[in-house]
C-alpha cells in the first residue's frame, strides 16, 4: 500500500531503538525525510546516513528545543512529530518512591510533549499533511500497580493529545495518541524482571501474570506499532484525530 509519504518531513524522539527506530525505519521505507534525536550514541551513528541525528537528553529542555528548531530546518519544515521518547520509571510503592525518580519519569514521558509540540506547531500549521503522534501506554488508561510515576505520565499524554486535537483542529493538525501494550524488546524485559523482583517472584511467573489478561498472547512488535504510526501520518487518517488507540492484543487489565 502506497502511503503516499515521499518527501513527507518525519521528526521522531527516541529513534536510535525499539519503537522509535522501527517508527524511523519505517517511514524511510515509504521515502520519508526524517529527523530523530536520543541518548544512545551508538544507535543514532548505526541509523542510515539520510536520518538527520543528534545525541538529546529530552529532559534537557534547552538541548530539545534546539534540536527540534535545528531538525525543522534540516528538513525544511515538519510534516509528522512522532513524540515516542520515555522511560520505564521506578517500580515500587508509592511511598517508596524516589522523588527525583517520579519526576525524571514525568519530564522525559510528559513534559517532553509539551514542548516539541510547542516547538513544532508553527511548522506544522505550513504543512498540507500536518500530524502528531504521541506514544502513551496502555497504562494511561487503564493504570498500572507499582508503576504510578509511568502511568500518571502516560494519562497525561492522553489528556494532552485530546486538548491538542481540540486545540489545533480548526488549523487542520490532527494529533493521536498511540497506546501499547507488551511490546517485545529489552524494556519490556526489564519492566517485567522489576516486577517480578519487587513481588518476590520470577520473571516466568511475572511474564505469565502479564499475559493471563490478554486475549492475544503474544507480544506486540515494534513493526506493528510503526504501522499504526504511519497510517495516522499519511493522508489516508485525515480524519482521524483525538483518538488513543490501543494495539494491545485485547488487554484487560495490568498487574
Amino acid at each position: 500500500m502506497d502511503l503516499n509519504l515521499t518527501g513527507a518531513r518525519v521528526i521522531v524522539t527516541a529513534g536510535a531503538n525499539g519503537i522509535g527506530r522501527a517508527i524511523v525505519e519505517g517511514f524511510l521505507a515509504e521515502g520519508a525525510r526524517v529527523a530523530t534525536c536520543d541518548i544512545d550514541e551508538a544507535g543514532l551513528a548505526s541509523l542510515p546516513d539520510a536520518v538527520f541525528r543528534t545525541r538529546v537528553d529530552v529532559s534537557d529542555k534547552a538541548a530539545l528545543g534546539a534540536f527540534m528548531d535545528a531538525a525543522a530546518a534540516q528538513l525544511g519544515g515538519i510534516d509528522c512529530l512522532v513524540n515516542n521518547a520515555g522511560i520505564a520509571g521506578p517500580t515500587g510503592r508509592i511511598e517508596e518512591l524516589d522523588l527525583a525518580e517520579v519526576e525524571q519519569c514525568l519530564a522525559i514521558c510528559l513534559t517532553s510533549q509539551f514542548l516539541t509540540t510547542a516547538r513544532a506547531v508553527p511548522h506544522l500549521r505550513a504543512s498540507d499533511n500536518a500530524s502528531i503522534v504521541n506514544v502513551s501506554s496502555l497504562a494511561g488508561r487503564l493504570g498500572f500497580r507499582l508503576r504510578s510515576p509511568y502511568a500518571a505520565a502516560k494519562w497525561g499524554v492522553i489528556g494532552l493529545t485530546k486538548s491538542m486535537a481540540i486545540e489545533l483542529g480548526p488549523d487542520a493538525i490532527r494529533v493521536n495518541a498511540l497506546l501499547p501494550g507488551l511490546v517485545a524488546g529489552e524494556r519490556q524485559r526489564r519492566v517485567l524482571e522489576a516486577r517480578a523482583q519487587a513481588q518476590g517472584i520470577s520473571f516466568e511467573e511475572a511474564e505469565r501474570d502479564a499475559f493471563s489478561r490478554t486475549s492475544i498472547k503474544q507480544y506486540v512488535t515494534p513493526e506493528q506499532l510503526a504501522d499504526q504510526v504511519l497510517y495516522l501520518a499519511s493522508p489516508r487518517g485525515a480524519t482521524i484525530s483525538g483518538q488513543a488507540l490501543s494495539v494491545c492484543g485485547d488487554t484487560g487489565m495490568l498487574g
